[in-house]
């Protein structure tokens, strides 16, 4: 090696650089200069990382994701809900015509009673004496009026023999007369304690079961003012209504016939179902807000539904079968969220578009729809066949814009 080049070497190494040729020479590079290029690799590295990561993000948020639901055929109902309690259809109110005493008493909650069955009894005593005094003044009467007319008889006799004055005679017609009027007046007196006395039995007036009691053995009940209730008697248990209380604003469709469903709190799981047998007028106004009682009728041959239940109802007031019909999200989405486009916002009978999913793309297709039950929408006319599927919603992955949605096509 000549001079020069020793020198030349020994001046590179002198300043710290190393050739890539050399093996020898790159493990004698200097420690400092090995970690400036380690650190710069591992830069470029997350540059790069990060721009192939940007690059696809913008490729996948050109693509958004679409929801569909598959067109199809079923029933749409529209119901009106209101709340109602479960009454008997017919609940006798028993109570007393006379004041007194509970004597006795034979029924209790649940008892099963026949018509003419005696269920309690008030002390029949002091109606039994004024009973007894009255028939005593009838006997006296009715004696007495024998008598003055056997006095009649003879009174005449004589008169028309002249052998009495025929004032006399005539006299004696007066005082029959008032004898009898005397006894009539006993006879309705009698008639009425006899009245007062059979009233101290409390029966029951039809057939039915004792819901509910309110008089206890050894009370005293008074009936001047008013009749207290004793008992309610329900005729049936087996056949029952629901008296709902239904917004004013709900009555102009409901009617007679119309079917219905509800549940209670004690079978949740179970639907009842019944018809809509009245329809009353009166309205019911509670703070300012207007009800009207709509009377549903129920079979309750198994007794599952007792009186004073609350009902949650459903009366049905309008019901296709086997209608073409799509999901009411179909008829608000609109691509891009766009509210200028038909068929946003809440579906109403009349003209609308849904969007079919076509070549990755959002299709409008015109459609007039019909009966609408909050969850499906009636399509009665439109290029629209059962297992087609409509949009109900669009999103891309990780929220990305919909900018980038390819125009739709109409």
């Amino acid at each position: 090696m000549s001079v020069s080049a020793e020198a030349s070497h020994s001046e590179a190494r002198g300043q710290g650089l190393t050739s890539p040729v050399s093996l020898t020479a790159a493990r004698k590079m200097d420690p400092g200069l090995k970690k400036y290029w380690l650190t710069g690799a591992i830069v470029a590295l997350f540059i790069v990382a990060g721009i192939g990561a940007l690059f696809w993000s913008l490729g996948q948020s050109s693509a958004p994701q679409y929801a569909t639901a598959a067109v199809g055929r079923g029933a749409i109902s529209r119901t009106v809900t209101a709340t109602g309690t479960v009454n008997p259809v017919l609940t006798i109110i028993v109570g007393t015509y006379v004041s007194g005493v509970i004597q006795g008493l034979y029924c209790d909650y649940n008892t099963h009673v026949r018509a003419g069955q005696v269920c309690a009894k008030i002390d029949p005593r002091p109606y039994q004496a004024i009973f007894d005094q009255y028939s005593g003044q009838l006997l006296r009467d009715q004696a007495t009026l024998d008598k003055d007319r056997t006095d009649l008889v003879r009174y005449q006799k004589l008169a028309a023999e002249n052998s009495i004055a025929r004032q006399q005679a005539e006299d004696q017609v007066f005082v029959v007369n008032q004898d009898a009027a005397t006894v009539k007046l006993d006879q309705a007196l009698v008639e009425g304690a006899k009245l007062n006395l059979d009233y101290t039995d409390i029966v029951s007036p039809v057939d039915g079961t004792v819901v509910s009691r309110s008089v206890t053995g050894g009370q005293t009940v008074a009936a001047s003012f008013q009749t207290p209730t004793l008992f309610l008697i329900a005729t049936d248990l087996k056949q029952m209504e629901v008296d709902t209380n239904t917004s004013e604003g709900d009555m102009g469709g409901v009617k007679e016939g119309d079917k219905a469903t509800f549940t209670v709190d004690a079978f949740a799981q179970r639907v009842f179902a019944g018809t809509v047998t009245q329809v009353r007028r009166s309205p019911q106004t509670v703070q300012n807000v207007v009800t009207y009682d709509v009377v549903i009728g129920i079979d309750n041959s198994d007794l599952a539904l007792v009186p004073g239940m609350t009902a949650s109802t459903q009366i049905v007031i309008d019901q296709r079968n086997d209608v073409l019909r799509v999901p009411d999200q179909a008829l608000r989405y609109a691509p891009g969220g766009l509210s200028g486009v038909a068929g946003a916002g809440a579906p109403t009978s009349g003209r609308e578009r849904v969007w079919l999913l076509r070549d990755g793309a959002p299709v409008a297709v015109p459609v007039v729809t019909g009966l609408d039950d909050g969850t499906f929408t009636e399509i009665v006319q439109g290029d629209l066949r059962p297992g087609d599927q409509v949009i109900t919603a669009e999103g891309g992955p990780q929220g990305s814009s919909q900018s980038g949605l390819p125009a739709p096509r109409f």
